[in-house]
């Protein structure tokens, strides 16, 4: 299977599109401005104690305060709160955890004001992003996730990642990390530590370790809360150290100094697949190239179609997500009704775990297949469904059809669902309901073209338009393109853009600036 990487880095915006033999299958956007990402580690102001929820409103910069209940606060809550006051009072060098004495844990049944009271600064994590009109939700129990290992400061726990099979390698991995780390660290091995030698792991345990004890030397510089602790890397890096236990054919990255950012990453984890970034540098906005924006536009709307006819429905509430499999035409063929429901909903199947992965859906998703009346058909479905969905990386369980022929999918959301408007403004009328005459689009480029000859003085002159406007300007013996060109002395390229309005355009120069009009 050949697997791609196209990364768009935008003035606003950086868009990752993951490609399976071409097919979109994951859709990742990060706002470069954006804060709260899972991850992110902040010194937050306790704002109200709610003792019948047990739990606890947290200032942590955001509009609306962050949630964190007691059963997130962690065992170790006392010692990390402990460890924390005395790197604010401690004159010199912070005490290295490894050598700091533990507290008792604290009561997992206890109460949420017998541990915090309002106006206390607490370190907490980001579990959840802002989602609709609730903030932040929080966590005590802080880890540091490389790419093989995650850090748990404040515990002495060594797991290992249920998808690594062979129990020998385990027992390796288990008896490997405990007796490298230090104490009052616990360890999650990852699945892409499989196989990797002492070294590797230990290289990478101590680089974890003294990313968390550097944060508390600096702590006594600015100790006011609210504010960012520890930030996570960018959404773009974790995406790619998440995604880099695959083999990819290639990265494409239209942004030097990323695309350099990203190779030099890979070097240090991974130098054998240093040359498959590569610098996209074509005329073409990158995701054009690769096709992309025509498969968003085909799989973000409402209805999504797939094989022979079948479609789905997908609709959102504010408490679950609800996908209809409906047969479309497929219905006429010559099978009889249960063979040709199990067909189409086998297909959709396949259909619907991508679009959970590529829409980022998350919470409790209810599919409504099409009846079937044999139980092996519906034990069939099921399996299928959880094959495909072994490779959803985000959490989520998957209950049997029942007997109304529903199926019932939790998945873990951790940030808001991934929505994008596929219904465009009319370009013709702007939504105003009026047009002005189509026939004098051609001269409306006419005049910008002339208009760009006289004043800017420039020969090279590069057009971007919707692909049907191209397809007419480029039409007949002598396209109306080239008559511009011997009647302006110039050299026009008329470039389709199927991102475009219908009537949008723009005009770029040699070196792809392009080209103002006002």
């Amino acid at each position: 299977m050949n697997k791609d990487l196209i990364i768009d880095v935008g003035d606003s915006e950086v868009s990752l599109a993951l490609l399976e033999d071409k097919q979109l299958i994951e859709l990742n956007k990060e706002k470069r401005n954006v804060r709260f990402s899972v991850g992110d580690i902040y010194l937050g102001k306790v704002k109200k104690i709610m003792p019948g929820l047990n739990a606890a409103f947290i200032n942590v910069g955001y509009e609306r305060d962050a949630f964190l209940h007691y059963l997130d606060l962690g065992a170790q809550f006392r010692t990390q709160h402990k460890y924390y006051s005395s790197a604010v009072q401690r004159q010199g060098r912070v005490q290295p955890l490894h050598k700091f004495k533990s507290e008792e844990d604290i009561d997992k049944d206890g109460k949420i004001n017998d541990v915090l009271t309002a106006g206390q600064t607490v370190i907490v994590q980001v579990t959840k992003e802002p989602i609709s009109t609730k903030g932040p939700r929080l966590s005590s129990e802080i880890s540091l996730a490389g790419r093989n290992l995650v850090l748990m400061p404040f515990s002495d726990k060594v797991s290992i990642s249920s998808k690594i099979e062979s129990l020998e390698e385990k027992n390796r991995l288990k008896t490997l990390i405990q007796s490298i780390k230090p104490k009052n660290y616990g360890v999650i091995v990852r699945t892409a530590a499989e196989g990797k030698k002492v070294a590797v792991l230990d290289s990478e345990l101590r680089e974890l370790v003294k990313n968390w004890e550097s944060s508390f030397t600096s702590i006594k510089k600015e100790i006011k809360s609210p504010r960012l602790f520890i930030g996570e890397m960018s959404r773009t890096s974790t995406i790619i150290r998440d995604m880099l236990n695959v083999t990819f054919n290639s990265i494409h990255c239209n942004d030097q100094s990323l695309a350099d950012d990203i190779r030099k990453y890979i070097r240090g984890i991974a130098p054998e697949k240093e040359k498959i970034v590569k610098l996209y540098k074509g005329t073409l906005p990158v995701f054009d190239h690769f096709g992309i924006n025509k498969q968003i536009k085909a799989l973000f709307g409402k209805t999504v179609s797939f094989k022979h006819g079948a479609y789905l429905i997908i609709e959102h509430t504010e408490a679950l997500h609800v996908i209809d499999v409906n047969s479309g035409n497929r219905s006429r063929s010559g099978n009889d009704q249960e063979t040709n429901a199990l067909e189409v909903n086998l297909e959709a199947a396949t259909e619907i775990a991508r679009q959970l992965r590529l829409r980022d859906m998350g919470g409790i998703i209810v599919v409504d297949f099409i009846d079937m009346q044999s139980a092996e058909n519906k034990q069939l479905l099921y399996d299928r469904m959880k094959e495909i969905m072994a490779n959803d990386r985000t959490k989520h369980n998957i209950l049997q059809l029942s007997k109304f022929g529903l199926m019932q999918i939790t998945r873990q959301r951790v940030r808001p669902e991934m929505n994008i408007v596929t219904n465009e403004k009319c370009p013709s009328c702007q939504g105003t309901g009026e047009t002005k005459p189509t026939i004098l689009f051609v001269d409306e480029l006419e005049r910008a073209l002339s208009f760009i000859v006289g004043k800017i003085k420039t020969r090279n002159i590069l057009l971007n338009v919707h692909p049907f406007v191209a397809s007419y300007l480029k039409k007949g013996i002598i396209p109306i393109y080239l008559k511009w060109d011997l009647k302006y002395r110039i050299r026009l390229t008329v470039q389709a853009i199927t991102s475009y309005h219908m009537l949008e355009y723009h005009f770029y120069d040699r070196f792809d600036n392009e080209i103002d009009l006002a």
